[in-house]
């Protein structure tokens, strides 16, 4: 008899939610709703829920699982990549998907003479050349033909072995549009004055510039039906007013708060705490351009005077942890033995190192902080501060800068900046993401540094690996060349905290920084 209550009690709470609307904090607004054409995490957050990719992720977890494509399977060497897709699956416009439509995505992307990319019209797909090398004919581009093999199956060829292409096509850029949509509203497609239309599990309905995305449940959905019928995603910038607000109850989920609103969560019975799995990285970048950074000695100097494990006690309250890899815990497999676990902090050592450098007086440099939150950075200007009396305490006098957002990006990729604070949350689970975002031959501009060719080597050797072990020795020395370069000072790697109403069930947060929201159920909700 308690089954059939306990039965009955979960029903009632799943129909009464499918009559409810979703709200949920962004941390500012997308960007675009044109797949594969930006990368900040809102505009993942609100395209995950459009898209489908064609490989997929576990709730919770970095392990693929099938997407639009049910398998995937590499020829001998994995130059080669066949794909069988999910059959009976329509677009939320009504029109088919099948391998045409993979394939038109996938070529738009990929291929900047392709009449469907729109690159005439603002489309940059600058995550290909990030990700995946370049775009078709280029030297270093990794895919080298996309073919049709029937109506659900497709093989992608690629310029070299690369075991890794499944991980890394299994991230939110590569969300597959409706042919038909894209084809029909050129410029518009994508943007508050046009639509976004996908096999998602939910349906794209409004945008209102600076203020919300409206979706509504796909009814006809595939994979797990969602959950309610209205998702409303708001743009709330400051992280204590998407507080404020969730208290309030006028949004229902909240994510990238500061790690010190816990006790404020914790004590309010309407909140229930979250704690995304950690999958980042915050770190400095020293700037080779720079007359003092370019001598290893002052790089090295700073490293040791920089009391990281105090910052990271002060202003993660908990939820950091530091060491010398860029690649997050869940990555240390991909570790060298030979490097040593943690910096040492020892302000002597520095100042000698200073001294040996040229510079007993020690030196002014700027220093700039990100003018945003992030996991990685949750308190940015008191982070740079703290960091800052850490240096001027063996001579290196710091004038702190800063920028809006989007200055602060032009001027970092710029390589304008000397000393600078950055991060990045991982967008697969594999230490390709880590390295090459940080160390291909097209990411070190911002560091002005010109990595040896052993590097691109190592990278590539990593990606063909067959076996783990094969991939793990490439990737340690990849990380003892990057570490003895000092050119990236590792800070953090951290949780980050997120926080819903009581009333919200079934939300189980990625390691990614943006999950499906078609799990969510709410019970109570008024």
């Amino acid at each position: 008899m308690r089954r059939h209550l306990l039965a009955a009690a979960l029903l009632c709470g799943t129909a009464a939610a499918q009559s409810s609307t979703l709200v949920v904090a962004g941390s500012g607004e997308p960007a675009t709703l044109e797949s594969a054409n930006a990368h900040d995490s809102v505009t993942m957050l609100v395209q995950r829920q459009i898209y489908d990719r064609l490989i997929n992720v576990k709730p919770g977890s970095t392990d693929l699982a099938p997407g639009l494509a049910t398998s995937w399977t590499p020829n001998k060497d994995a130059t080669s990549w066949k794909f069988t897709l999910r059959r009976g699956v329509k677009f939320h416009d009504g029109a088919p998907f099948n391998a045409d439509a993979a394939i038109f995505n996938l070529r738009r992307w990929w291929d900047r003479s392709d009449p469907n990319g729109l690159r005439d019209q603002g489309r940059t797909f600058t995550i290909v050349a990030d990700l995946l090398g370049g775009y078709k004919g280029d030297k270093n581009a990794i895919i080298k033909d996309i073919v049709k093999l029937n109506d659900y199956a497709l093989r992608v060829d690629l310029t070299r072995p690369n075991t890794v292409f499944p991980v890394q096509m299994s991230a939110s850029y590569w969300g597959i549009a409706s042919p038909t949509a894209v084809k029909a509203q050129g410029a518009r497609y994508g943007t508050p004055q046009g639509t976004a239309v996908g096999t998602g599990p939910f349906v794209f309905q409004s945008w209102r510039s600076g203020e919300r995305v409206t979706l509504s449940a796909n009814k006809s959905y595939w994979g797990s039906k969602p959950k309610v019928d209205t998702l409303i995603i708001r743009a709330i910038k400051d992280p204590n007013q998407r507080l404020n607000e969730l208290r309030a109850g006028t949004v229902d989920i909240a994510s990238d708060l500061q790690p010190d609103d816990m006790k404020t969560i914790q004590a309010d019975k309407n909140l229930v705490l979250y704690k995304r799995p950690s999958f980042n990285l915050g770190y400095i970048g020293m700037n080779n351009r720079n007359e003092y950074l370019k001598n290893p000695k002052v790089r090295q100097a700073i490293g040791m005077a920089v009391n990281r494990k105090a910052i990271v006690d002060n202003f993660w309250y908990g939820l950091g942890r530091t060491d010398t890899s860029i690649l997050p815990p869940a990555l240390a497999w991909a570790n060298s033995p030979r490097v040593p676990a943690d910096y040492k902090y020892d302000p002597a050592t520095a100042k000698k190192l200073l001294a040996e450098a040229g510079y007993p007086n020690g030196f002014a440099i700027d220093f700039w902080y990100m003018p945003i939150t992030r996991s990685y950075f949750p308190q940015p200007k008191a982070t740079a501060e703290a960091m800052a009396a850490d240096l001027a305490a063996v001579g290196i006098r710091v004038n702190l800068q800063t920028a809006d957002w989007a200055k602060y990006l032009e001027n970092l990729f710029a390589g304008r900046m000397s000393l600078f604070q950055i991060g990045l949350i991982g967008d697969y689970g594999d230490p390709d993401y880590f390295y090459g975002a940080l160390y291909n031959p097209t990411s070190t501009n911002d560091i002005g540094w010109d990595a040896p060719a052993e590097l691109d080597a190592l990278l590539q050797k990593a990606r063909a690996g067959l076996t783990r072990q094969a991939r793990a020795d490439a990737y340690a020395r990849i990380q003892e060349i990057t570490y003895a370069a000092g050119y990236r000072l590792p800070l953090v790697h951290s949780q980050s905290v997120a926080a819903a109403r009581s009333y919200v069930k079934g939300w189980v947060l990625s390691p990614f920084s943006s999950e499906p929201l078609n799990t969510v159920y709410l019970v109570g909700k008024k």
